[in-house]
């Protein structure tokens, strides 16, 4: 069976790591986004992720061959959870694992990036006033060969409903 990169349940990180399947790794890189209680001046109280699944999970597995390659590591993983999540809930988790850290960190940060810039998963924000709005995320990037800024511009269109 194909391993899951998309989950409408709840993500474990444990049964990522693979701890003992690459003994010639000395570093492994860890990334867990969860939910916050807010955003850009307003109070979060949940949010929903929703995704063009078969084009998102197409996406993600490039992005972790991709990243493969261009690092050097043998194993990267990303699962993005879908669905309603509320405030502390994991959202997204990438893993790497490398012989040396450094690999390990620019590998993961690469991937998650890549992941938020290229997936077509929309994120919702319900906030505690009873509106809600669609975050935009970064631009889709045909360029994974660069790393984005580390900071992002995210714009709100805000529903009432």
């Amino acid at each position: 069976m194909e391993r899951a990169v998309l989950s409408h349940d709840p993500v474990s990180v444990e049964p990522l790591l693979e701890l003992d399947a690459h003994p010639e790794c000395g570093g492994l890189a860890l990334f867990v986004g969860t939910v916050r209680d807010h955003h850009e001046g307003r109070s979060v109280r949940h949010l929903k992720y929703t995704a063009h699944e078969p084009l998102a999970e197409k996406i993600i597995r490039d992005v972790e061959a991709a990243t493969r390659e261009k690092y050097g590591v043998p194993y990267v993983r990303v699962v993005h959870r879908l669905g309603d999540l509320s405030i502390g809930d994991v959202a997204i988790v990438c893993v790497v694992r490398a012989p040396h850290r450094a690999e390990a960190f620019d590998a993961c940060r690469y991937a998650v990036d890549a992941v938020k810039h290229g997936a077509p998963i929309w994120k919702e924000e319900f906030y505690t006033d009873g509106s809600s709005a669609f975050v935009e995320g970064c631009c889709i990037r045909d360029d994974l060969d660069e790393t984005p800024p580390p900071s992002h511009r995210h714009h709100s269109h805000t529903s009432h409903g």
